[in-house]
């Protein structure tokens, strides 16, 4: 059995699909099943994968007679999967060659994490521009901080321990826009899974008209406040209209008034408390959260206050 077991799900994918999977297929890891679910596609995506499995025997064609949305798509793959890593890619995108080399070789050293991604950039349909990065946090406790109000993972780069995928049943049989994220949510909720992405960029996420994140952009969003609105009422027994609005607005790097930005670092230090109180993160880590805490109020302040915090630093800093 391969050690790992790459799901693609495609949806009228044909303009670059070839490349995604020949991305997967140049991987310097090679001990790999790729799974490929045509999710009822109604242009040439399914005649393209079948020429690329006749030419690899790792790769496993799939096909759904309609359109059942990508979480029922990746659940078809995770049926057939064989692998003790389990990883998605998306069909439109690039894995630079030795991005499941690192990852494998980094959960084979490090036994107590059970989730790993890496950062990325966002590219011009053609890969020839970056156009921004994706930077994610490395440590468990600023990954499941971060899910609430930040980026947590680049969600197509994530190789998860095969039992934790398992303990949750797979990903949603709903039809959501964001199925990586509920993912995300209910391995933190309902297993011990510890979290990390690697600081490499390994992955292009391409983008252009047609692609899920820019035509669902307004059902993503939607999607992610009620999934960490449900997160937040696991974790307080309720989930305040006021605090997830708050939370949304960091998300969107909106600035806060005095009296949202007093509310929010309220909100934000019971969430610690709560995520350490249910052993989502460790007591120790609550410095490292804390300090993330200021930060990104900072961020979120009037532009007199952070040039306040940055002169009392420089002073501090100086002994005077």
């Amino acid at each position: 059995m391969p050690l790992v077991s790459v799901i693609m799900p495609v949806f009228n994918g044909e303009r670059y699909v070839a490349e995604a999977i020949e991305s997967v297929r140049a991987q310097t890891f090679t001990d790999f099943e790729l799974l490929i679910v045509d999710d009822g596609s109604t242009d040439g995506s399914a005649e393209i994968i079948r020429a690329c499995a006749k030419r690899d025997c790792r790769i496993r064609f799939l096909k759904h007679d309609r359109n059942i949305g990508q979480g029922p798509a990746l659940n078809t793959g995770l049926a057939t999967a064989t692998g003790a890593y389990i990883t998605n890619m998306d069909s439109d995108d690039v894995s630079l060659p030795t991005r499941l080399e690192k990852q494998v070789r980094f959960l084979e050293n490090h036994p107590q994490i059970g989730a790993l991604g890496v950062c990325a950039q966002a590219k011009s349909a053609d890969l020839t521009t970056t156009l921004f990065n994706f930077n994610v946090p490395q440590e468990h406790a600023l990954i499941a901080f971060n899910l609430f109000f930040g980026a947590s993972f680049v969600g197509a780069t994530v190789v998860s321990r095969s039992e934790f995928i398992e303990a949750i049943g797979g990903y949603t049989k709903e039809t959501i826009a964001t199925p990586d994220v509920d993912l995300f949510c209910r391995l933190l909720w309902h297993t011990s899974v510890r979290f990390a992405n690697l600081p490499e960029c390994l992955y292009l996420y391409r983008r252009h008209e047609q692609a899920v994140g820019v035509v669902n952009m307004f059902e993503q969003s939607e999607d992610e406040r009620e999934l960490r609105e449900a997160l937040l009422r696991r974790l307080w027994g309720e989930a305040p209209a006021g605090a997830v609005d708050r939370f949304q607005r960091l998300r969107y790097q909106q600035k806060l008034n005095w009296l949202d930005r007093r509310s929010t670092k309220g909100d934000m230090r019971r969430l610690i408390d709560a995520l350490i109180a249910h052993n989502c993160v460790e007591p120790d880590d609550e410095p490292m959260l804390i300090a993330e805490m200021n930060r990104r109020l900072e961020q979120a302040s009037p532009r007199l206050w952070q040039q306040f915090c940055h002169w009392r630093r420089r002073r501090f800093s100086r002994g005077e």
